[in-house]
């Protein structure tokens, strides 16, 4: 979906196929088919955004076979759908029935992360639609903290000035550039915006950004205003925001919300939670330590990284983070000029909700990913945008 602007540049929104499991190309050809063009029509679009997730062995195969890539393409075309954004955080198994702390490897010490990340922007710049010379990639926060120490944290930074050179190599050679966003996520090296400005500042090359996922942003207690202007004052290019909600427990004290919040703790992936003290943030690594004793002081309210439908939050005693997306938004692209163009609706948490709000169809998940976007449609034209056919 685009938007244009009022400074007259154009807003792309997409939502994440991360959602739908798939490690292989044939298994992203059946996404289309299967999920992203039903999205499309229930959408009532002709043209329908998508941000790719493309596992280690679909990458491989579209980078090493021009044909499989010019196929994927012309399959992309067919559909209605385009491409601009590509989501590169998850290397493989994303779809395994335990993910958890396996989301982090190989982190950006490992050779496989550098060599994933330049194959998924060689295939982008070739999956651009022709009228678009920009594309972005998210990607993990460096490492998870406890696995970073002086020696991985100086490859890591090596390996980014040499994806950054790719990059330029890319450019140069496609015409089209290709800009990679640290993703700060809680419990890792880069756990907020505020931890990505040094290691940014330090490689100082505008390929190399922030991308802004507000369920994360949330879960830390970031003001996305105070987040965005800091991030904007150290010249930290922000490349892409996904647009996500965290799960929020006003009171978690009370016996209650610790049962509506167990409903939430599943075996699939990690659920960071935190919350805000005097003395400054807390947080445990998954919401079953932060429910199953004093490990998380229970005063103020806890936010715990469960990316919930951004149209349906939980009942009461639940809610969810969605103000704090619509603030970051209006920062994001409600000014004289947007902080990105590339937005991207990421609720890859729809198989573990509780099972009485889990999809049982393909039909029931298609409706409420049309209705999330719907959504965003809505906050978007709200700020002034106008949607493109």
């Amino acid at each position: 979906m685009r938007f244009r602007h009022p400074d007259g540049s154009t807003v792309h929104l997409a939502y994440c196929t991360n959602v739908h499991p798939a490690e292989t190309l044939d298994g992203v050809l059946a996404q289309l088919r299967d999920h992203c063009a039903p999205v499309r029509r229930r959408l009532g679009r002709d043209r329908l955004g998508i941000g790719l997730w493309l596992a280690k062995d679909a990458a491989a195969a579209l980078v090493t076979d021009p044909s499989a890539l010019r196929g994927l393409r012309t399959e992309l075309d067919r559909r209605g759908l385009e491409v601009v954004t590509l989501n590169g955080f998850p290397y493989q198994g994303f779809g395994a029935e335990e993910v958890k702390y396996r989301v982090y490897q190989p982190d950006w010490a490992d050779p496989e992360r550098l060599d994933h990340t330049t194959s998924l922007a060689r295939v982008l710049a070739r999956l651009l639609p022709d009228d678009v010379t920009e594309g972005t990639i998210s990607t993990l926060p460096l490492a998870w903290r406890t696995a970073h120490d002086d020696t991985r944290a100086a490859r890591a930074r090596t390996a980014l000035r040499t994806l950054a050179e790719r990059l330029d190599a890319v450019a140069e050679l496609t015409g089209r550039s290709i800009r990679v966003g640290l993703e700060p996520e809680p419990g890792c090296t880069v756990e907020t915006t505020a931890d990505a400005i040094g290691p940014l500042t330090d490689i100082g090359h505008d390929r190399i950004g922030v991308c802004v996922d507000t369920c994360h942003l949330a879960t830390s207690f970031e003001d996305p205003h105070t987040a965005l202007d800091a991030l904007t004052r150290a010249g930290v290019p922000i490349v892409k925001s996904q647009l996500s909600a965290a799960l929020h427990a006003e009171h978690p004290h009370l016996p209650e919300v610790r049962e509506a919040l167990a409903a939430f703790d599943e075996p699939r992936f990690l659920h960071q939670t935190r919350t805000s003290t005097t003395a400054g943030l807390r947080g445990t690594d998954d919401l079953a330590e932060a429910l199953g004793g004093d490990a998380l002081p229970d005063a103020s309210p806890w936010r715990a990284h469960f990316h919930v439908p951004l149209h349906a939050a939980p009942t009461a005693p639940l809610t969810s983070t969605l103000p704090v997306l619509q603030a970051a938004l209006t920062r994001l692209v409600g000014g004289a000029h947007p902080l990105t163009h590339h937005l991207e609706v990421e609720t890859y948490t729809w198989q573990a909700l509780p099972a009485e709000l889990r999809p049982s169809t393909r039909v029931q998940l298609a409706d409420g990913i049309a209705a999330e976007l719907a959504l965003a449609r809505d906050l978007l034209t709200d700020l002034g945008l106008k949607e493109l056919p």
